[in-house]
């Protein structure tokens, strides 16, 4: 029975937010033909992250907020255990930041355009090189507009939980542009909506945000050290948040991270 209530739950949840992503697609399309990039432009990702995470039953509690300055541009990066981290990045981070995305997400109609239109970078695999230099002038675009990047340096959800080794790429975007990395840390969204499962449940996610780490004179003999070194920090965090108990407090998504 719980399971079907489960089903139920997680159906009505597509059948509102589906439709919300598509208005938010729509507002995003419109918004950037009459007006220059920044303001509601946005804060439509964040009020789209926190919609999910309401529908869902999601209490979102972020720690380290202290740690950001809104008005630096950062490389953000954290472990990947769930497609809900993209609505939770969205939502817990205070900065606005634009995601990596797969060449085949564009071609959905009007999310596409969308995304395009706010600055997500398309990312082609089979592009060799030629995926590297685009990923690093959209990089270089969203940065110039005041905009983070949100890596995944795993490159794909983990279907077991275990953290998988990190790339280099996001350490590198990060020391070619001269911004720090921001580590964070994901727990309790595997929970939530398990890789492969159509089902969403209602649970509790942290986000962990963490000091940011300069790149500042770092060379490419560098970025194995800083590497590991944000591998170490996140697995830290995250294998603690696995095991400990669900928070009580009053979930910091609640509070105006200036949503539209």
């Amino acid at each position: 029975m719980r399971t079907l209530a489960h089903g139920l739950r997680s159906s009505l949840i597509f059948a509102i937010a589906i439709p919300l992503t598509a208005a938010c697609a729509v507002l995003v399309i419109l918004h950037s033909l009459l007006r220059p990039p920044g303001g509601l432009l946005d804060r439509i990702p964040g009020f789209w992250g926190r919609t999910w995470c309401r529908l869902a039953g999601v209490e979102l509690t972020v720690e380290g907020l202290e740690h950001i300055d809104p008005k630096q541009a950062y490389v953000v990066i954290s472990n990947h255990q769930s497609a809900f981290d993209i609505f939770s990045h969205f939502a817990a981070l205070p900065v606005p930041i634009r995601f990596l995305a797969k060449q085949e997400l564009f071609r959905i109609p009007a999310f596409g355009a969308a995304m395009r239109r706010i600055g997500i970078v398309e990312v082609d695999r089979g592009a060799g090189r030629a995926t590297h230099q685009a990923v690093n002038r959209g990089a270089a675009h969203n940065m110039k507009l005041g905009r983070s990047l949100m890596i995944y340096p795993e490159g794909t959800r983990s279907r077991d939980g275990a953290m998988l080794p990190f790339k280099k790429g996001a350490f590198a975007i990060a020391r070619n542009l001269g911004v720090p990395i921001v580590p964070t840390a994901i727990t309790g969204s595997r929970q939530v909506w398990s890789p492969g499962s159509k089902i969403i449940r209602p649970g509790h996610i942290t986000v962990t945000i963490m000091d940011p780490i300069p790149t500042d004179n770092m060379t490419l003999r560098d970025l194995g050290d800083l590497t590991k070194h944000a591998y170490s920090l996140i697995a830290n965090v995250a294998d603690a948040g696995a095991v400990r108990e669900p928070a009580t407090a009053v979930p910091d998504w609640r509070e105006p991270l200036g949503g539209c």
